[in-house]
């Protein structure tokens, strides 16, 4: 650098100083633990206070000026937890809905940044139609265009060229609108593996899968309002779970029913009425179980079943025939559980990623953020 652009930047008018992050205080800081162990602890004030004792005794957590009752008494006051009602002795509080929107921002900030603000969100397709975005060009006015898509350059020059400055006159036929990409909507099912082996091995998988969920939901309510997130569980059978039970959800001591997800899935999504729909599903098993017609389960956790694994592949076939992709998350690196979901896959016309842990959430923000731009058949 030259010493005339030294002085030129001295003299700029900016200032340089060292960046110092904002003093955070006493509350500020252990909220931001608080809110992390409660997502592994599945909504468990108890023993995310009793980690947090843990931690205090390594790394004084807790000081004489601020104390755990202090800190308790600040997340009752600024409305993050409440008294158990449902305690007989009354003792023992359970987080509040302000809590579990928290996480979720929280979450999609850990998972995917700061989303950077944008439109009204909805899905951008390759037609042209009703939408935000424009797509550079022009196109006749049409009855229901907006007014504020009128190009009015371009419109009034047409005026003066079919009807001439002595006659000038602007008509509908003079009317050209900026064309915009059509906007589409997305309904999107997470199935969410809840059996045993997402806890086995000392390996907690259930907590990046619920942090995804948590986020992936935040991220449709906050960019692609228009759009539908169904959330549901399987294990020895499926169910849905509400958005605001995310924080609280835990494996059990369940085999892998990947048909009863999947059955779920399909028919939640044949009541939607757009026409993008898709599948997501995170799992780190093998599918090895199945509910037969007698109401009795069939299970083999012994290698991959074919019977089961036929009838995973049919509910592929099904959902392909419906236009409904699969996108299969595996975050087990077994190379015969890949080869099933290479198969599942093909049936399907779907999408898999084998993935670890740290990866998952962006996969699944990437891929969300791709199938948004589907083509409208």
């Amino acid at each position: 650098m030259t010493n005339e652009n030294k002085i030129s930047l001295r003299d700029s008018g900016y200032t340089f100083t060292k960046f110092e992050e904002d003093e955070k205080s006493p509350f500020e800081r252990l909220l931001e633990i608080f809110q992390e162990l409660i997502v592994h602890t599945s909504g468990d004030i108890d023993e995310t206070l009793d980690w947090m004792d843990q931690l205090n005794q390594d790394y004084n957590l807790y000081t004489e000026e601020y104390t755990k009752e202090d800190f308790i008494a600040d997340l009752k006051k600024h409305g993050y937890i409440k008294d158990d009602d449902d305690k007989p002795d009354g003792k023992g509080f359970v987080i509040t809905a302000k809590t579990e929107q928290v996480i979720r921002k929280r979450a999609l900030n850990q998972i995917f940044g700061e989303l950077k603000k944008s439109g009204k969100g909805n899905h951008k397709t390759k037609h042209t139609g009703a939408g935000q975005d424009t797509t550079g060009e022009m196109r006749k006015y049409s009855f229901g265009d907006s007014i504020d898509q009128i190009a009015i350059t371009e419109s009034v020059k047409n005026a003066f060229t079919n009807n001439g400055i002595d006659d000038f006159r602007l008509t509908e036929q003079d009317l050209v609108v900026n064309d915009t990409h059509h906007s589409a909507q997305m309904s999107t099912v997470l199935m969410i593996d809840i059996s045993h082996s997402m806890i086995l091995y000392g390996e907690d998988r259930i907590t990046p899968a619920k942090k995804v969920a948590m986020a992936l939901v935040e991220l449709i309510k906050t960019r692609y309002p228009k759009d539908s997130i169904d959330i549901i569980v399987f294990g020895n059978d499926a169910w849905p779970i509400a958005i605001k039970d995310l924080p609280y959800l835990q494996v059990g001591p369940f085999h892998t029913n990947t048909v009863a997800g999947l059955n779920l899935a399909l028919n939640i999504l044949r009541r939607k009425k757009h026409s993008n729909r898709q599948i997501f599903m995170i799992t780190d098993g093998k599918p090895s179980c199945l509910n037969l017609p007698d109401g009795r389960y069939y299970k083999n956790s012994n290698g991959l079943d074919p019977y089961i694994t036929g009838k995973c592949m049919n509910k592929a076939k099904e959902a392909r025939k419906l236009g409904i992709p699969i996108t299969t998350f595996m975050i087990a690196q077994d190379p015969y559980l890949q080869s099933f979901v290479e198969e599942f896959t093909e049936a399907n016309l779907g999408k898999a990623f084998y993935t670890g842990l740290k990866g998952l959430g962006q996969m699944i923000f990437e891929d969300y953020e791709k199938n948004k731009k589907r083509n409208i058949k």
